[in-house]
């Protein structure tokens, strides 16, 4: 005898409640605990469309015998619109909590009721609208499914998912933008109610670049199964049981050189994973080589198959020429900078290069990050929110003279100024003389932010003022960022934290 699973309702009714999981369609699918639980059943219910016919119950019509009583859920709308008070979403709820009572009625009768489910009974599925009004009144089991994703991936025979990649699984009712940035971010997917949303989850596959890679599965392991290359799919002919499969990128076949290779300059962040972009995640997730500075590279996952070519920070030219000599061998090359490519980082460095005559056919892309300056604003409250100038205090690439006369332009022009590069072991007296500068300029009271290791293990974001900066505070994980006369900050509340804002409206003269 098979021993019941843990009931997961409290339940105070007479009758039991299952909620029965049949797999995504074959009936040989199905579990011994969700035939058992059939057989036990006095009442059998299945959601179906106005005409009448159920997937549910066909799934599960050997089963069924002549003294089971049936109970036909039946919806009062599908896609169709609705003269109900309040429109699709109302009608759907009256449906269920009339439903819901029907089925109440046959509980407190002292029967036991079975709710038939496609795939598994808590994934998309329509029995979860009875189980939130049912279960925490009777005693309740869910019996799970075979989902139409275990069943879609099994028969494309690919693997779906291995080792630490991510499987994100997305409704195809998403906005095509969305669909677009979740499919970019991640390394397996399966998009699901298809039919009419068909068209625009194609187009989010091609704008994420992922087209080539997916995968049709209809009907999975039901009569009129069919498979196949997304890209060649009639949209037409699409219905709404149906999965668009991104599979499994480790072992998968790669573009042969012949098809292109290119190179794709991305900013990670100032920090860890929670500042990556999902496009950057995509390109990241798609390249056959990731090449950059150790420090950067150490952020970006560790993928089978991908190899990465780590280096000193001061070969930037280096550094990009070997990127471009990979990707002129067939290879999709991403270059990883901290923050933003295009701020005081690699993009320069490899557009520089990829100038050059040998390089000229070769694609090239810079895709935005999350800048130092930004990300230090943020923590501080708003302190760039009117003009503002960036300025690296670095000499290595260019004379303290220029820097100088910079700062006495941008100070001169009241703007909030954000400092990259500002100290090193090898560098102490930019900072101090920085400061002497713009005091030249600036009330001795001006807040100075002091952001060092934003979204790091080290993170420390404090505001002292101008006359207060202490360069011996500063090195190179630290970005200054120095206010303007208009720049404010409080502390809010007794205790509270320090903001900084720098107001939009600006005095007229």
């Amino acid at each position: 005898m098979t021993t019941p699973a843990k009931d997961t309702g409290t339940g105070t009714g007479t009758g039991r409640l299952y909620g029965v999981g049949l797999g995504p369609g074959d009936p040989n699918l199905m579990t011994l605990r969700a035939v058992q639980a059939i057989g036990d059943a006095d009442v059998v219910a299945y959601h179906s469309a106005r005409h009448g016919r159920s997937i549910a119950r066909s799934i599960a019509a050997a089963h069924l015998r002549s003294d089971h009583i049936e109970e036909a859920l039946v919806y009062p709308v599908t896609t169709e619109t609705t003269d109900h008070p309040g429109g699709y979403r109302g009608a759907l709820e009256e449906f269920y909590e009339k439903a819901a009572a029907r089925l109440a009625a046959h509980l407190d009768a002292g029967r036991t009721v079975a709710v038939l489910a496609e795939g598994d009974p808590m994934f998309y599925g329509s029995y979860m609208h009875m189980h939130k009004r049912l279960a925490d009144r009777y005693p309740t089991e869910v019996i799970p499914g075979v989902t139409s994703v275990s069943a879609a991936a099994a028969r494309l025979g690919t693997p779906l998912v291995e080792g630490e990649e991510i499987l994100t699984i997305l409704p195809g009712t998403l906005p095509e933008e969305e669909l677009t940035a979740r499919l970019a971010a991640t390394d397996t997917a399966v998009v699901m109610k298809l039919g009419r949303t068909f068209p625009a989850v194609r187009g989010a596959f091609e704008a994420s670049g992922r087209l080539g890679e997916a995968r049709y599965v209809e009907r999975a392991t039901m009569a009129g199964e069919r498979t196949g290359e997304l890209a060649d799919i009639d949209p037409e002919s699409v219905p709404y049981f149906s999965v668009a499969v991104l599979p499994s990128r480790v072992d998968a076949p790669r573009p042969s050189p012949s098809a292109g290779g290119g190179v794709v300059v991305v900013g990670t962040g100032p920090a860890g994973p929670l500042w990556l972009t999902p496009e950057t995640r995509g390109a990241l997730a798609a390249a056959d080589d990731v090449v950059g500075y150790t420090t950067y590279l150490d952020r970006v996952p560790v993928r089978p198959g991908q190899a990465r070519h780590g280096s000193d920070n001061k070969v930037e030219s280096e550094r990009a020429e070997f990127a471009l000599d990979l990707a002129r061998r067939g290879r999709r090359v991403a270059v990883v900078s901290g923050g933003d490519p295009g701020v005081f980082a690699m993009a320069t460095a490899v557009l520089e290069v990829a100038s050059q005559e040998a390089y000229a056919d070769l694609p090239v892309q810079v895709l935005p990050g999350v800048t130092a300056a930004n990300a230090a604003a943020a923590r501080a409250g708003a302190p760039l929110g009117h003009d503002y100038a960036t300025i690296s205090l670095s000499d290595r690439l260019k004379p303290w003279e220029v820097i100088a006369e910079r700062l006495r332009a941008a100070a001169a022009a009241d703007l909030v100024l954000a400092l990259y590069n500002p100290g090193s072991k090898a560098r102490t007296w930019q900072v101090g003389q920085a400061r002497d500068l713009l005091l030249e300029h600036r009330s001795p009271d001006t807040p100075v932010v002091l952001a060092r290791d934003v979204g790091g293990p080290t993170e420390s974001v404090r505001t002292v003022r101008l006359a207060d900066l202490d360069p011996a505070e500063v090195d190179m994980r630290t970005l200054l960022i120095v206010g303007s006369s208009q720049t404010r900050w409080v502390r809010r509340g007794a205790g509270g934290d320090t903001v900084v804002w720098t107001p939009r409206r600006y005095p007229e003269a």
